[in-house]
Order: structure tokens, then C-alpha cells, then sequence
């Protein structure tokens, strides 16, 4: 099962989904894992209901910071604002759905990190992440 997901993280990474930037968002912010260098901004584009109808993200890391944040926001379109603040570092990980050492889960969490900062309105996310 573990194979399945590999190419799942690499095929992510190799051709995300939502790399890019979207026009007039109502939520942004970036973040880096200084680490090992991974850089992420995500930007959100929400309805009248606060539902999300746009994800993007920019940046470069490695393969599970890229993935992780490709697979997040393809989880998060159509989903509230007050659903995103409830996302977990579990969430994450069951995107992901392989094991990850210490220093591999900062670079899968860096993503969420970045959302919770930009729907928190800055607010400091690492207090949102457990």
C-alpha cells in the first residue's frame, strides 16, 4: 500500500494540480521551513459563503512539501472557513498516508501551517496544528 501512495506524492509533485496564483484572493500568506528551504504561499478565493472556489499554492521544497500542499488544497475546495480551522495535522498525514520521520513531518505540515496563518488572518498557526 505504501507503493501506491509513493506514486500518488510523486505524481503531486510532478504535476500538481493547484500550483499558481489566483486572481484577487481573499486569503494569502507564505511561510518557509527554514530547516531545509521549503517555501510555500497559498492564496484562497471564497463565495458570498465563505467556501472556498479557489486554491492555490506557489513556492518550492521537496517532494512531500510540494505534494502535501497539493493534496491539502485539492481537499479544501468548496470547504468553509471555519472547516479549514478545524483541519489537523492527522488530515495531513491521512492525505499523505505513509509513515514520516520528524523532519519529514515539518515539511508535510508546512502547508497546513501556511493555511491556518492565512485563514487565521496571520494569527500565529502552530497552535493549530496539533
Amino acid at each position: 500500500m505504501d507503493d501506491l501512495y509513493r506514486e500518488i506524492i510523486i505524481d503531486h509533485y510532478k504535476n500538481p494540480r493547484h500550483k499558481g496564483r489566483v486572481d484577487k484572493s481573499d486569503f494569502s500568506f507564505e511561510d518557509e521551513n527554514p530547516l531545509c528551504g521549503d517555501h510555500i504561499q497559498i492564496e484562497l478565493r471564497v463565495d458570498e459563503s465563505q467556501n472556498v472556489v479557489e486554491a492555490k499554492f506557489d513556492g518550492h521544497g521537496c517532494a512531500i512539501s510540494i505534494s502535501a500542499a497539493d493534496l491539502l488544497l485539492d481537499s479544501i475546495v468548496g470547504k468553509s472557513i471555519e472547516d479549514l480551522k478545524k483541519l489537523k495535522k492527522q488530515d495531513i498525514l491521512d492525505l499523505l498516508g505513509i509513515e514520516l520521520s520528524p523532519v519529514r513531518l515539518k515539511c508535510a505540515l508546512l502547508s497546513l501551517k501556511v493555511l491556518k496563518a492565512a485563514v487565521y488572518e496571520l494569527q500565529e498557526a502552530d497552535d493549530n496544528l496539533a
